[in-house]
């Protein structure tokens, strides 16, 4: 019997393999710090169960419109006038059943087999496998600290052939922090337009930036980058809603018609009761936000001043997202408390078995130098794990 051959070639998500592997060492009574989590520690704000609880009492809990509920797709386009200066039409929108499924939906609406979709790495895990579900190629384009892990539109140029379809930015990124500047985004956005491409712009985390960073949208400068623009975005970071899964793509009228006839035979509609939720979210009180941005900046600038004060170890400081890559390199090919460091996995199954930590390995995300913290932990958490990395180390 011979299965896909393409579901075979799909990679189990690391991000989520590390934190199974770290709650089953918790089920047993093993006190694991762990820095691979990608979700806000906050709860969801009361305002927004509030709107839950409210839904299901008023018997919202049946079919929806196969792309959303209209009141949230006006109050999605909404926010994307007011947030980013984009207009859209509520027809524009599809709402879905988390950021991961709309991008799932924009790549199937986009590729044909053997399109390829240039993206800078490190990058989300899933990425490239959500490219290969479409048939498509992923191309990772390589960087470093040198440009806090931002690749130019010169850089770009060079992947770009004619089997190019598009270019996915993240912007802040997962699992970096990078923000790309205005003029940075400017000039991506005349690589597209000059190469005919489709730029896919996962915004998810564009509330979480720190300093005086700001967060800009790619599709915000002319109409003809936003005619070749998918915008992702969604709840789950930035009111800590990850479990309700709703995210949502805004697109133009053509790409959008794609993925709504995608999504209506592949799921229907997302969780009727969670877009209410969003709804609340979207439109109620950015208070919440507010403070848990405060909050993530403190840890932010503690683990980053920790670690380069760690000898062996190194990181720059992230501009957004919760995320910190720690360098491991001056650690590749040693043997450390019984374990061939050939590259970030051993060294991850090393800290995890000996210090108890739980960080995920850069190579899925395409740097095998690095290893990913999440700081969407408690200081106390970050403090103690930090200690138990040094002393490993020692």
């Amino acid at each position: 019997m011979v299965l896909s051959r393409k579901a075979q070639t799909i990679s189990e998500s690391a991000t989520l393999a590390i934190s199974a592997k770290a709650k089953k060492m918790k089920s047993e009574g093993i006190d694991i710090v762990d820095f691979g989590v990608g979700e806000p520690d906050f709860d969801t704000p009361q305002h927004i169960k509030a709107a839950a609880i409210d839904a299901i009492n008023k018997g919202y809990t049946k079919y929806t419109p196969a792309t959303g509920i209209p009141e949230l797709k006006k109050a999605i386009a909404d926010k994307l006038i007011y947030d980013n200066n984009i207009s859209y039409e509520p027809s524009d929108i599809v709402v879905s059943n988390g950021a991961k499924h709309a991008l799932f939906n924009a790549f199937y609406a986009i590729l044909n087999p053997g399109d390829e979709v240039v993206m800078p790495a490190p990058c989300w895990v899933s990425y490239p496998e959500l490219v290969k579900l479409a048939d498509g190629v992923p191309v990772m384009v390589p960087s470093d600290e040198s440009t806090s892990f931002k690749v130019p539109a010169e850089i770009l140029k060079k992947y770009i052939n004619n089997r190019t379809k598009a270019i996915l930015i993240n912007s802040p990124n997962n699992p970096t922090g990078a923000v790309y500047t205005e003029n940075e985004l400017r000039d991506i956005a005349d690589l597209a337009c000059e190469y005919d491409l489709i730029v896919v712009a996962d915004e998810i985390y564009e509330k979480l930036i720190y300093d005086d960073t700001k967060h800009v949208s790619i599709a915000s400068f002319n109409d003809n980058i936003k005619e070749r623009t998918i915008v992702i975005n969604g709840v789950s970071k930035t009111y800590a809603m990850t479990g309700w899964r709703i995210g949502y793509s805004a697109s133009s009228s053509k790409i959008t018609n794609i993925i709504g006839n995608v999504q209506s035979q592949a799921t229907s509609n997302p969780n009727s009761i969670a877009q209410y939720a969003a709804l609340a979210a979207i439109t109620g009180t950015q208070q919440p936000v507010i403070e848990m941005v405060q909050e993530f900046k403190k840890r932010r600038d503690y683990i980053y001043n920790r670690i380069n004060g760690i000898d062996g170890l190194s990181c720059v400081k992230p501009s957004g997202a919760f995320y910190i890559m720690m360098n491991i390199s001056q650690y590749i090919g040693q043997n450390l408390n019984g374990y061939d460091i050939i590259g970030s996995v051993e060294f991850a199954q090393m800290l995890l078995d000996k210090a108890h930590v739980a960080v995920v390995p850069g190579q899925p995300f395409g740097d095998d130098r690095f290893v990913r913290l999440s700081y969407a932990v408690s200081i106390e958490e970050i403090e103690k794990g930090l200690e138990r990395i040094e002393r490993c180390l020692k």
